[in-house]
């Protein structure tokens, strides 16, 4: 007899016969150093996981600091303490910064399979919503961050991100994290999956998220007012120098995006059209009306968050720049061949502003060409910058001459035992990763046998 419960949660009604799994970073000494220090300028597995099976969540929460002075803190008693300096940096007991850009810095890269080239390829902070390094509270149903009140408007600010994009994979799952910086991070995470003892059908659409940028796009009118007559009555049927959120070859499902544009001519951004060409299509068959209209807001955008669409940073409450998505959920576009998404950066593509988006889509394997990405420094977000002060010390007394010689020697001193627990931490990280994936494969190995 079929189960007739219907609904958005109409899973849970039934029994499924499945084994649940997850990679995490938890210390595996059993201490309570819950977190991985990525290493700079490496790539560190965080697991792979055994197939049949799917991912239904991933958490993670991160920071980068850079360390400016000696701390009052020993360096080795602090690096087991919770990495949380409850003493605020200003009051100078710690005197650390946080590296504004390491969520651009960073990427996650997914791989499903057998397949040689990933799904996943983002930077770490794009793929959860995070635009231009600056993370906003906001709650969808796919995805959410969540910020503390004193780290608002800040770039690089830490934070915790989910996904709950399902992902299923037939035979094998690898989740990886390259750092890009000169500087390591600690990563929280917790990638919970399910094992099945069945094969997924041939047609299992995987998941999939790429990145794109592009500073400036190319305006042909940046320096002609928004919404003139002039420019309104210029005409733009095929889409020729639209931005381009996704273009992809293969049979699947764009399930959406998000969407970060810095402004430049300080009038109004958002008057270019989304255009969909499905299949080849030479004219788009999914015409919209206007940027904001596509993320379900209007006249202009709005301080609103909701389950499919909505503003995860408000352009006023910023120096300059909008963040928004939108998520087909219950209105995927799909295709069989092939799939362009794109949108106008202001009517008929007037504008050179900054966009750069994720998009995500499901399609079945192979991949047909593979992902790339912009290499770190063409990510890096534009921000104002502060004059530089070149400043000259004053004449100085004895016991000031004294007080620098010794903040000197101290930092000599202090530098290279906080770099050597950065090191062990490291070495942990890269331990840790082969622990998870021998730990998966007892689980799936457990699993199968029963």
């Amino acid at each position: 007899m079929s189960n007739e419960v219907s609904g958005m949660f109409k899973d849970l009604t039934s029994i499924h016969h499945a084994r649940n799994g997850r990679l995490a970073s938890w210390d595996q000494r059993g201490k309570n150093q819950d977190y991985w220090e990525i290493p700079p300028n490496e790539s560190i597995t965080l697991g792979e996981i055994e197939g049949p099976g799917c991912i239904n969540h991933i958490w993670m929460t991160s920071s980068c600091r850079r360390v400016v002075a000696p701390s009052l803190i020993d360096p080795v008693l602090g690096a087991s303490a919770a990495p949380v300096m409850e003493i605020a940096p200003p009051l100078g007991v710690i005197w650390d910064a946080y590296d504004p850009f390491y969520y651009r810095k960073a990427l996650i890269k997914i791989t499903w399979d057998d397949e040689d080239t990933p799904s996943v390829l983002a930077p770490l902070g794009d793929f959860f919503c995070i635009g231009n390094s600056y993370p906003g509270n906001f709650s969808s149903l796919p995805f959410n961050v969540s910020l503390k009140p004193e780290e608002a408007g800040k770039y690089g600010a830490p934070c915790s991100v989910s996904c709950y994009f399902p992902m299923p994979f037939n035979k094998k799952a690898k989740i990886e994290i390259i750092n890009e910086n000169e500087l390591p991070f600690i990563l929280y995470f917790n990638i919970d999956y399910e094992m099945y003892k069945d094969p997924l059908p041939e047609d299992t659409a995987y998941f999939h998220s790429s990145w794109h940028r592009e500073n400036p796009c190319n305006g042909w009118g940046n320096d002609v007012q928004v919404n003139a007559p002039e420019v309104n009555n210029v005409t733009n049927f095929t889409g020729d120098n639209n931005y381009t959120v996704l273009d992809v070859k293969g049979t699947g499902h764009y399930v959406g995006c998000n969407l970060t544009v810095r402004h430049y001519q300080g009038s109004w951004w958002g008057e270019g059209n989304d255009m969909f060409f499905i299949d080849g299509e030479k004219r788009p068959s999914l015409n919209g009306t206007g940027t904001e209209d596509y993320f379900n807001h209007a006249w202009g955008m709005q301080r609103n968050a909701y389950p499919f669409y909505g503003t995860i940073v408000h352009e006023a409450d910023t120096d300059g720049f909008q963040v928004s998505y939108r998520f087909h959920i219950t209105d995927p576009v799909r295709f069989e061949k092939s799939l362009r998404v794109t949108i106008e950066h202001g009517h008929a593509n007037q504008l050179s502003d900054d966009w750069s988006s994720t998009a995500y889509w499901y399609q079945t394997l192979p991949t047909s060409e593979p992902l790339t990405i912009a290499p770190v420094e063409d990510r890096i977000p534009e921000v104002p910058e502060l004059p530089k002060r070149d400043l000259k010390l004053p004449e100085l007394t004895d016991d000031m001459k004294a007080a620098r010689e010794s903040y000197e020697q101290r930092w000599k001193e202090y530098e290279p035992k906080r770099e050597e627990q950065f090191l062990i931490k490291e070495d942990k990280a890269r331990r840790e990763s082969k622990l998870n994936t021998e730990f998966a494969h007892k689980l799936r190995k457990e699993f199968d046998e029963n």
